[in-house]
């Protein structure tokens, strides 16, 4: 198919982002911020990959549902995204808060972001409705999906990945026919169902959920007056399966990578390691594809800066190994390994940072030991600072998660 049908079919699609989830998970990095507005790679923000996906898709109808502690991802979206379209063509990317139109409450569940926003959905009058989470690290081409979706007559549409069993417990899992028509949906069971032939094995939702917007939307009003959990994992979809055809559509990977890569980010382990990833010699994710770009918003800041070169033994050496520095970086004597490093970081002379995620405006103080360690915005590390090494003198002073990732809330003063 070519670009121009491409767009113009593409232009028939809504795309719908729900990113007004607080995040529990990622606490205490959500203390100030939406999940989906949470740093990631350096540069980037956690919805900046679904963002991308979109526009790379060639949809440009794009809402993005706010709540919970929006201002970052507000300003976010109003920096680097909302400009990127051309309204007077009809194309857009918008924030939209809970308009309360239909009472005085908050969203309740992802079905309920949509039905509360049916207003404006009915004023656009899109044929099919594209509904995704802004906080998966990943690359997909929707419109193979929509495609898929015509071919097969389908109301509905769900992508879908396959995972191991022991871990599909979190997520929704799927069961199908010979022929991807979805049989049976199951929100986070305990005992996930294996997929035919492949007893360790499962198939989980993505959740990318592709629909006619007509037949979605009557039944997310039916769901709105009915005591329900308002969600389309728990409730809408395993309704519709009963009198719909609803189908999978198998995950096309446009990382083009041996291993499909799709990531849930919302744990502290899982965000430290998607992070450790891209900083490896051969990540599985892959930032660096000039045919599929993650964009998002840059800010200008001059260029990373490496200083000293240890000219004489037990001299200062600025070095930055297996690592991602953004701009406005300074490495001035510092050793930096196995790490990310977002914009104006300051790693000062003879200090050691391994396997850490430093986020903007962090100053790492002199003979400092960091370690396994997430450090959120405009914290200073203080001289001889020694974190990671000890995890339970690092409980006594920060956050731990299970696995042994300490994380420095934003702003907070290390004494």
């Amino acid at each position: 198919m070519n670009k121009g049908r491409k767009n113009r079919r593409a232009r028939d699609i809504l795309a719908i982002i729900l990113a007004g989830g607080k995040g529990e998970r990622l606490h205490p990095l959500t203390i100030h911020r939406a999940k989906p507005a949470v740093p990631f790679g350096g540069k980037y923000r956690i919805i900046d990959f679904t963002l991308s996906n979109c526009i790379n898709s060639g949809i440009r109808k794009i809402a993005v549902l706010t709540q919970y502690k929006s201002l970052s991802l507000n300003r976010h979206l109003a920096l680097g995204w909302e400009h990127l379209l051309n309204p007077e063509l009809d194309e857009f990317i918008i924030s939209v808060p809970p308009q309360q139109r239909v009472d005085e409450r908050w969203y309740e569940g992802t079905a309920d972001a949509v039905y509360q926003n049916i207003y404006f959905i009915e004023k656009e009058s899109p044929a099919y409705l594209l509904i995704l989470s802004g906080d998966h690290v990943y690359k997909m081409d929707y419109s193979e999906m929509f495609r898929f979706h015509l071919s097969k007559g389908a109301v509905g549409t769900i992508a879908a990945i396959e995972m191991d069993r022991e871990k599909a417990s979190s997520f929704g899992v799927i069961e199908v026919d010979e022929e991807s028509r979805i049989i049976g949906f199951k929100e986070k069971p305990k005992k996930p169902k294996s997929m035919p032939g492949s007893p360790n094995q499962a198939l989980v939702s993505m959740g990318v959920y592709l629909f006619n917007t007509q037949d979605v939307l009557s039944e997310v009003m039916s769901d709105a007056f009915r005591s329900t959990a308002h969600d389309f994992g728990k409730n809408i979809i395993p309704d519709m399966i009963e009198t719909k055809k609803l189908f999978t559509y198998n995950f096309k990977d446009e990382n083009k990578k041996e291993a499909k890569y799709w990531r849930d980010v919302g744990a502290l382990c899982d965000y430290w390691e998607a992070n450790m990833d891209i900083a490896s010699v051969d990540p599985l994710f892959n930032l660096y594809d000039k045919k599929w770009p993650i964009r998002t918003y840059q800010p200008q800041h001059p260029p990373a800066k490496f200083v000293f070169a240890q000219e004489r033994k037990g001299g200062r050496l600025g070095i930055a190994l297996d690592s991602i520095v953004c701009d406005g970086c300074i490495i001035s004597g510092g050793r930096v390994q196995n790490s990310v490093l977002s914009p104006n970081v300051r790693v000062n002379s003879w200090a050691d940072v391994r396997e850490s995620v430093l986020m903007e405006n962090v100053e790492i103080g002199r003979h400092c030991k960091i370690k396994k360690a997430i450090i959120d915005k405009d914290v200073c590390v203080p001289e001889g600072t020694v974190i990671g090494y000890d995890i339970e003198s690092d409980r006594k002073r920060f956050y731990v998660s299970a696995e042994g990732v300490v994380v420095i809330p934003k702003g907070v003063e290390i004494e």
